[in-house]
């Protein structure tokens, strides 16, 4: 059963509306620890020679415990505390919804200030749990440029960039719901485990193509890859691109993070009809990229994503096509029945040809794990997330999320 939490009722919202981050104060969240010292120096909270030591007790409290209110920042003293509170805030961004789907997965809606959009922006992120792993989907863009033909979220155009904060906010507001930082009760000093986190992986998957917002997404992912803060292994952080290859060698240079690539086609007219962005940067070039990505190794495969459409690209040929393709990249190729939205012309290949496809590419040596659709009854598959102001009237998404479910059984 899918339950939804509509938080736009006045008594769910009241605890969140305190949290929600004030428009006229500038955020502490996002900044380095040098921007962090220099932005209390400015604002004469502190002098110049506290400014490293409290920027670190700055990001212990964001960071490692979580805390969102500078009320909570126990061993910064109560003057410094109303200080920081009168200049800045750490506060969470608004929740308009959260939706939880049969299977586990989370959705949330997320709205934030206009920032030049003329309007407040909403984004969704979702969060997936599995068995020894939880993962976080998160969304780096307002909308999309990319188009991609099978993609929902392509479907609404660009508004603008995620900052930093508002990238971050996403990691940091899903382990706020899942309970995932210490207890308030937990010692100052102790050691709290990385082992156990409900969130302990994120992709850059969600809305937006990440490469197009390179230096928050950048500043964002290396924050959350900090040892003294967030703490999550680069290793357990992928970032999805749709082929923006002037950035790739960046992206391993600068972040180190894993790569994942929507592949989706073996050449290059089926492409350039299912990710347009084809036409700019062709699959010759693509590959190129990927073969110099920094630290490529079979310990550190890049994932190739390749959405399985109906008579489109899910032949035996195709298959083969895609061997030779990637021949010699240390590579996973992962499977994606497609996931359908309103409107769509695709659809998902029969199980039968996916399961025949995905034999081949193991038998060529490849690892090719189909992946599970996750949160279809709450449109928080693959390629369905897109925001709120752009989503159908209520009861229709509710009569498709029916229609979803008795075709596809078990979410």
């Amino acid at each position: 059963m899918t339950l939804s939490l509509d938080l736009t009722a006045e008594g769910a919202r009241d605890a969140l509306r305190a949290r929600a981050t004030p428009a006229e104060k500038p955020t502490l969240i996002g900044l380095t620890r040098v921007e962090l010292g220099a932005a209390l120096v400015e604002a004469g909270i502190v002098p110049e020679r506290q400014a490293k030591m409290r920027a670190q007790q700055l990001w212990h409290w964001m960071y490692v415990r979580g805390v969102s209110d500078f009320s909570g920042m126990f061993n910064i003293s109560k003057d410094l505390r109303a200080e920081l509170d009168r200049h800045f805030t750490v506060a969470r961004p608004e929740i308009v919804e959260e939706q939880i789907s049969a299977d586990g997965t989370r959705k949330w809606l997320f709205r934030f200030p206009p920032r030049g959009a003329g309007r407040p922006v909403e984004i969704e992120t979702v969060y997936i749990p599995e068995e020894g792993r939880g993962t976080l989907c998160i969304s780096s863009q307002v909308g999309c440029t990319l188009t991609c033909s099978f993609c929902h979220t392509g479907t609404q155009k660009l508004v603008r960039n995620l900052t930093t904060e508002e990238i971050l906010a996403q990691l940091l507001t899903a382990r706020d719901r899942l309970g995932d930082f210490p207890d308030r009760d937990t010692p100052d000093g102790a050691i709290v485990p990385a082992e156990g986190r409900k969130v302990s992986n994120i992709v850059m998957m969600g809305m937006g193509e990440p490469l197009y917002n390179f230096e928050a997404v950048k500043k964002a992912l290396l924050i959350a890859s900090d040892g003294d803060g967030l703490s999550l292994s680069k290793r357990r952080i992928t970032l999805s691109t749709s082929g923006v290859v002037p950035e790739i060698f960046r992206t391993g240079e600068e972040i180190g993070v894993m790569l994942a690539i929507s592949l989706h086609a073996t050449n290059d007219d089926l492409r350039d009809l299912l990710v347009p962005i084809n036409k700019k940067y062709p699959l010759k070039e693509l590959i190129a990229a990927c073969r110099a990505y920094p630290g490529l190794s079979n310990a550190r495969r890049i994932t190739f994503e390749y959405v399985m459409l109906k008579d489109v690209n899910d032949s035996l040929d195709d298959a083969k096509a895609l061997v030779k393709l990637l021949k010699g990249i240390p590579a996973k190729i992962n499977l994606i029945p497609f996931n359908p939205w309103p409107g769509t012309n695709y659809q998902c290949s029969d199980w039968e040809t996916i399961e025949k496809f995905a034999d081949y590419i193991n038998n060529a040596g490849y690892a090719s794990p189909i992946r599970t659709p996750r949160g279809r009854d709450i449109l928080a598959a693959c390629g369905q997330l897109k925001s709120e102001s752009e989503r159908m009237r209520k009861v229709d998404r509710l009569a498709l999320e029916a229609m979803m479910i008795a075709g596809h059984g078990e979410a």
